[in-house]
């Protein structure tokens, strides 16, 4: 992997990571479309340890509550009822699907998920049930003769059967195209979460799942002698300025706009792959290369 393709991969990942558009598409795409090797699956995991550090940083009041409050839980009984310490119980039960899936499905990860035609599939049905559970979140509830926005779950309602379901949903990002960050704010809506609530909660869970995966990626790639450390190192520190800024935004555009852009650029995207990939432009499988 030259530098070059490093910044702009690096660029790539930081702005599509927290973006419900699926990052592991637009760094497979990217590739795909200027004619350089597939990044592959183990620099998409090295690089996410970037945007999960903007999430330590942006979120880093509620993470570090959360952290300590559940570490002194597990000695003092009175904190165990404490809503950071609860949240530290769910963010493990919500990693668990991914952590088991990742691990057993890790062959498929890194070879036959990375065909362009389920990317393409991937970016076009999961952009309709984002579609759906955006719409879902802005329904009114009728109180008498009139319309009322209804109450959404926040935070401070998550349950264990909740939390389960977000892991599982969090645990489609397995496959290119599908998105964490959609994925699982499209399960929390669908399960009555207002949209920040889903978004938060989102990023929140990704960090066990993300870091521990960066770091089992690590661990593969020193002994590799293909990796290009300099390179993937750049894309990375590139990923994590470029991602806190985005996160910034993010967070403050769902407060008070849908996800309906991001569900017609999917859409869109998805159909284009599969022109072009039907008319022979691109190719579906490329030989993945561990930069």
């Amino acid at each position: 992997m030259s530098w070059f393709e490093s910044i702009i991969l690096g660029l790539v990942q930081g702005l599509t990571e927290f973006l419900p558009i699926s990052s592991s598409a637009h760094l497979r795409l990217t590739a795909a479309f200027s004619g350089w090797d597939d990044p592959g699956a183990l620099f998409t995991a090295i690089t996410q340890i970037g945007t999960e550090t903007a999430i330590l940083i942006y979120f880093r009041q509620d993470i570090f509550a959360i952290v300590t409050t559940w570490c002194r839980s597990l000695v003092n009984r009175g904190l165990r009822s404490d809503p950071n310490a609860r949240m530290g119980w769910l963010l493990i039960i919500g990693s668990l699907p991914i952590g088991v899936l990742g691990l057993t499905l890790q062959d498929q990860i890194e070879g036959p998920f990375r065909d362009l035609r389920i990317t393409a599939t991937m970016l076009i049905v999961m952009g309709l049930v984002l579609g759906l559970a955006d719409r879902r979140a802005g329904d009114a509830v009728v109180i008498g003769r009139h319309a009322a926005p209804g109450r959404r779950k926040e935070l401070q309602d998550l349950t264990v059967r909740d939390g389960l379901i977000y892991g599982f949903c969090q645990a489609l990002a397995l496959v290119p195209g599908v998105s964490r960050s959609g994925a699982t704010t499209s399960g929390g809506l669908f399960m009555g979460y207002s949209r920040a609530a889903a978004a938060r909660y989102a990023f929140l869970l990704a960090v066990p799942a993300v870091m521990a995966s960066g770091l089992f990626s690590i661990s593969e790639a020193l002994d590799d002698p293909d990796v290009t450390w300099g390179p993937t190192l750049l894309a990375t520190v590139i990923s994590f300025a470029v991602g806190y800024a985005v996160i910034a935004w993010f967070m403050k555009f769902i407060e008070t706009k849908s996800f309906m852009p991001f569900v017609i650029y999917r859409v869109v995207l998805g159909v284009v792959i599969i022109a072009l990939v039907s008319f022979g432009v691109i190719e579906p499988l490329a030989g993945e290369h561990t930069g």
